[in-house]
């Protein structure tokens, strides 16, 4: 008997706009580069602008366009829905989705509030036991050269962690004549800098150390109190968010963790970096030479000790074997096909994703006490992440 071929995999999106753009450019791609379970069709596109989600249709290769997320999410040819909007909607727009039989993918953070995350994972966790995966975008985890890094410390490489420091840097928001865009408003969506970077880094120091954060503090900032509104910029707005924030932590095994996330780092576009210091050795990794990891063996003796740097190209190294010769770099956009193809084969393969909802959960508690310490001014434990019925 021959065997059969696989049905495709539809995939609806919900919004358009940078993130939509990034995401629909990893299901354009995925396919192209890897060899996959089943083949992702990009089935609808959705936003609530006709004009403007049919032209985004057009641009990004989606086959149809709809204006309500509920008709997307009825679409026979939808197996899975992609969630690219504001936190708040995530909630509501995937639990929806897997309570209409649908595997889903939402972009971090995964929520507002802990209480949506919860609402969310419990959601999640009913669905698996239908054979539906719900995975939440944290793409930094698939630039190869932090996977990498992953690699390099659940092997012991560096021996036993001490320091961890992590910081994600932007300065769009410097300007006080710029407007008081959604992301500025607490309502839509849910933090400043703290949840938009700052849920990026607190994932990648789980991610790369294997471990929980137990203990936090912190201080947070909103230098631009007030801005003008986007549709009559002769008023303005109170800025609801936080500009920075500055965290200082301790991982479980008693590593020492520090963050830094900010949108008012003059000359910073999107610095993301991170260094992790152990007995044995330690890892660096900036975002902006996102191609190369430096790694310092502590093992060697100090007469060849010091830091060597990894050009992450080789066809051994993660995911790179579906793209070019090495020494031929990869993008940031190619981080979300790589989370793509992860996803695909999950779903082909009935397994449970990373990162999962819970993993969305355990970084969303950690931001509620990251700003319950920084009104308190007092260290907080996060409280962990319910264990699975």
């Amino acid at each position: 008997m021959p065997k059969s071929t696989p049905p495709p995999l539809g995939v609806g999106m919900v919004g358009y706009a940078f993130m939509g753009a990034a995401h629909s450019q990893g299901w354009r791609s995925v396919g192209r580069a890897f060899d996959l379970p089943r083949t992702p069709v990009m089935a609808a596109v959705c936003g609530r602008d006709a004009e403007a989600v049919s032209a985004a249709a057009a641009r990004h290769g989606w086959a149809a366009a709809e204006t309500d997320w509920r008709a997307l999410i009825a679409r026979d040819d939808v197996d899975l829905v992609d969630i690219c909007t504001p936190g708040d909607s995530h909630a509501e727009i995937a639990i929806a989705a897997l309570e209409a039989g649908k595997h889903v993918l939402c972009e971090k953070p995964l929520a507002n509030t802990v209480a949506e995350a919860e609402a969310m994972v419990e959601a999640a966790r009913a669905a698996e036991a239908r054979g539906q995966i719900a995975m939440v975008g944290f793409n930094y985890r698939r630039v190869p050269a932090l996977s990498l890094a992953r690699k390099l410390v659940a092997e012991g490489r560096l021996g036993t962690l001490r320091h961890v420091r992590l910081r994600y840097l932007q300065d769009w928001a410097v300007d006080p004549s710029g407007p008081l865009v959604w992301r500025l408003r607490k309502e839509a969506a849910g933090s400043g800098a703290l949840g938009d970077l700052g849920a990026h880094i607190i994932d990648l120091a789980l991610y790369l150390t294997g471990e929980d954060l137990v203990s936090v503090s912190a201080q947070i900032e909103t230098f631009i109190k007030e801005r003008p509104l986007p549709d009559d910029p002769s008023r303005t707005g109170e800025v609801t968010v936080d500009d920075a924030a500055l965290i200082g932590g301790r991982l479980a095994s008693g590593a020492l963790a520090s963050f830094e996330a900010s949108r008012f780092a003059t000359g910073r576009k999107n610095a993301l970096s991170v260094e992790l210091n152990g007995s044995d050795g330690s890892l660096v990794f900036d975002l902006e030479r996102l191609n190369e990891l430096e790694f310092h063996d502590h093992t060697l003796p100090a007469t060849e000790a010091g830091f060597r740097r990894i050009l992450v190209t080789e066809p051994g190294h993660p995911y790179l074997e579906g793209w070019w010769p090495p020494g031929h770099g990869l993008g940031y956009e190619h981080s979300f096909a790589h989370q793509a193809r992860d996803l695909v084969h999950a779903i082909a393969e009935g397994t449970r994703p990373a990162p999962s909802f819970e993993d969305g959960l355990r970084v969303q508690r950690v931001l509620a006490a990251i700003e319950e310490s920084a009104a308190k001014n007092a260290v907080l434990t996060p409280v962990p992440t319910a264990p699975e019925a």
